[in-house]
């Protein structure tokens, strides 16, 4: 073979780069068919929504409206709320919400790897978790409320509980599920307890355990949000149920899109962590969540 010949691709190299330029073109249209399905989506609804508050279909005092709700987050972001600026109610949630998030998912992952390792404490603690997964929600916001008073520490705690149980199970099944032929391996090599769990139970639990964070973290949201319309000084739960009361839908509607952008942009770093952290993962289970 000539010099000239190594210099030129081999018609296999030009047909898998063509090949792998039609895939890069065929996802780039997907995702601009989806996109675009998205926003006509958006403007059917919205739009259709608008225009039967203008004609009366809908009584925009029960329903509301685009433009009332967009009046409404208008007067917040400008003017503020009876509990001080909106940035203030933002940032009240979003710490109540980022401390549950982050109590809950590592009580859950500490707790779900020991009783999935333990077998004798599992079976021990199995009927306290059953029965503590079975109370309702809203029951212990009740408890809270007495217990912590109308201030952040109540709403963290029923952060703590509704991430605790989401992120538990799934460690506790992941670990359940390491193969045993590579936990055996180790111990032959004379790993001991600990670096068994460390360094071969909670990377390979760490799949179930990073899908659980994109439930857990509306689970923490949630969770706020209930404790402030419960009971709250400030918060965006509170400007909920303020507007409820006051029997303002476009509030209603507003507190409703905040909590909404705030979910999608936690949604959005919670997918860039899994990307990083998760990166031996073939790309197609990778991206299985993006869908969602």
């Amino acid at each position: 073979m000539t010099t000239t010949d190594t210099l030129i691709p081999s018609l296999d190299d030009q047909d898998a780069a063509e090949l792998m330029r039609a895939a890069r073109s065929g996802r780039r249209r997907r995702r601009l068919l989806i996109l675009s399905a998205q926003i006509a989506l958006v403007v059917l609804v919205i739009g259709g929504w608008q225009l039967a508050s203008a004609q009366g279909v809908l009584d925009s005092f029960t329903y509301g409206s685009p433009s009332g709700v967009l009046d409404q987050l208008k007067t917040w972001f400008t003017q503020g709320t009876s509990t001080g600026s909106i940035w203030h109610n933002i940032g009240v949630t979003m710490e109540e919400t980022v401390l549950g998030f982050l109590i809950g998912t590592l009580a859950g992952v500490v707790l779900g790897i020991a009783l999935g390792r333990i077998h004798a404490l599992a079976e021990v603690m199995a009927p306290f978790i059953k029965a503590g997964n079975s109370i309702p929600r809203v029951v212990l916001g009740s408890m809270f409320i007495i217990w912590f008073g109308l201030g952040p520490s109540g709403k963290v705690a029923l952060a703590v509980v509704l991430v605790f149980f989401s992120v538990f199970f799934n460690a506790f099944q992941g670990t359940r599920e390491v193969d045993r032929n590579l936990i055996a391996n180790a111990r032959i090599l004379g790993a001991s307890e600990w670096r068994v769990t460390s360094q071969v139970v909670l990377p390979s639990a760490m799949t179930w355990i990073v899908a659980s964070l994109h439930a857990a973290f509306g689970f923490a949201l949630i969770g706020a949000i209930v404790g402030e319309v419960l009971g709250a000084q400030a918060g965006l739960g509170q400007l909920i149920q303020q507007a409820q009361g006051n029997f303002n839908a476009n509030g209603v509607y507003a507190g409703i899109i905040i909590i909404a952008v705030l979910a999608l942009a936690a949604e959005f770093l919670i997918t860039r962590f899994e990307k990083r952290v998760l990166r031996w993962r073939p790309t197609q289970l990778s991206g299985d969540t993006a869908g969602l």
